[in-house]
């Protein structure tokens, strides 16, 4: 498959959405690269970083460590930044040259752990996959590690799973999710993780809660994991806009009371006019927060023929008719100047007015930090509940940014 790319940046590898997953909960997560390859996550991929001190480290791989292997002093000196800073967990993340070298990173985990009794794990990506399959790796390693057994499940109590600033900034969106939670009458045993009820403590009884909340496909893999230990169903969809704020309680009563899973991202997938009609509008972007913008787009706004269409990661589960991933961007060069109306990062709108026919497609600028970093920071809006609605109709208010 073709995969250059000569406009649209590249979202968001897997080793940095590992450690933007694992960031706030106080370990030591080391990127095994060589030195310098971190800035890209750190001024790049991290929003928080400035702001927010985190032991975020890079092994300063060399050539010869990656031509005659040297995991001693990787070992090593992990080991003396632990004894210094006492983290919670050691996690090691993988990048390109390990992943060519056959990097043994449970077997190194092992022995770092044997050394400073810490609990370590390695977590398998490779710089190469997108940052959807990084965030789920390290949070299924979180469960496998953290969460303790539970006797039995507490009423009207989630997790919600699958939050990092990658798709949801630092803009307060995280704080709306746990304040949506408790105001529908649910309290939020755990945040995966971002924001107050984001800490190992928390998570450790995650167990027990009576439904987790999955708001991003980051979020699938550990919702499964729990859903295979302890049987707890879980609820996908984001909450935005008001039809999928007013629904998303019930579901999690329903889901709780029947104990079985409920997907809206494919259930509120909308009114397309038929099975072949063509798609006249497209949210771009991550899978589970698209599909709630199409359904507030079709349910409060009266779009049809919206569809979803990701570059990234989505399991079929997380797709319905008409939806498409894994675009590159020559798939997109066809696609887009057949649209009435995307919502997407600008770069999408930029690069759809280059194309012929392009600039007559209504472009609304929704900067995803996974894909355009920091570059639109302060222009990402919190769209929780009737904040999108707002947002949307105010579409004409806004210049383009970019």
């Amino acid at each position: 498959m073709k995969q250059a790319y000569t406009y649209l940046p590249t979202y968001a590898a897997d080793n940095s959405a590992m450690c933007s997953a694992l960031y706030e909960l106080d370990g030591l997560i080391v990127m095994h690269d060589a030195s310098g390859c971190n800035s890209t996550y750190t001024t790049h991929d991290e929003p928080r970083w400035f702001d927010r001190p985190a032991d975020v480290f890079i092994s300063a791989l060399t050539e010869t460590d990656a031509v005659l292997g040297n995991e001693g002093r990787l070992i090593d000196d992990i080991k003396a930044a632990a004894s210094e800073l006492h983290p919670e967990f050691i996690a090691l993340a993988g990048t390109p040259i390990p992943m060519m070298m056959g990097c043994d990173y449970d077997g190194i985990a092992r022995e770092i752990e044997t050394a400073t009794g810490i609990v370590s794990f390695g977590v398998d990506t490779n710089g190469t996959d997108d940052y959807i399959a990084g965030i789920g790796k390290a949070f299924v390693k979180l469960a496998e590690r953290f969460v303790a057994p539970a006797a039995k499940r507490l009423p009207r109590t989630l997790n919600i799973l699958g939050v990092t600033p990658l798709d949801f900034s630092v803009n307060g969106t995280a704080e709306s999710f746990d304040a949506f939670a408790e105001a529908a009458g649910w309290k939020v045993l755990s945040n995966w993780a971002m924001g107050e009820n984001a800490s190992l403590p928390l998570i450790r009884f995650a167990g027990q809660a009576s439904v987790n909340w999955v708001v991003s496909a980051g979020g699938l893999p550990a919702a499964l994991w729990l859903a295979e230990h302890f049987g707890t169903p879980f609820v996908v969809g984001a909450p935005y806009g008001r039809f999928m704020a007013e629904l998303l309680p019930k579901k999690w009563t329903e889901a709780a009371r029947e104990n079985h899973h409920i997907n809206l991202a494919v259930g509120c997938r909308g009114n397309f006019t038929s099975d072949e009609a063509p798609t006249k509008v497209a949210v771009i972007g991550e899978a589970v927060t698209s599909a709630a913008i199409r359904a507030s787009l079709v349910k409060d706004e009266g779009l049809t023929d919206v569809a979803v269409l990701t570059p990234l990661t989505a399991p079929d589960i997380l797709l319905g008719t008409g939806d498409r991933r894994r675009l590159t961007e020559d798939d997109f060069r066809e696609i887009l100047p057949d649209l009435d109306t995307i919502v997407a990062d600008p770069f999408f709108a930029h690069f759809t007015r280059t194309l012929p026919g392009g600039a007559a497609v209504e472009s609304v600028d929704l900067p995803h930090v996974a894909l355009s970093g920091r570059i639109w920071e302060k222009n990402i809006p919190v769209l929780t509940g009737t904040a999108f609605n707002d947002w949307y109709r105010s579409r004409g208010n806004r210049r383009p940014l970019l």
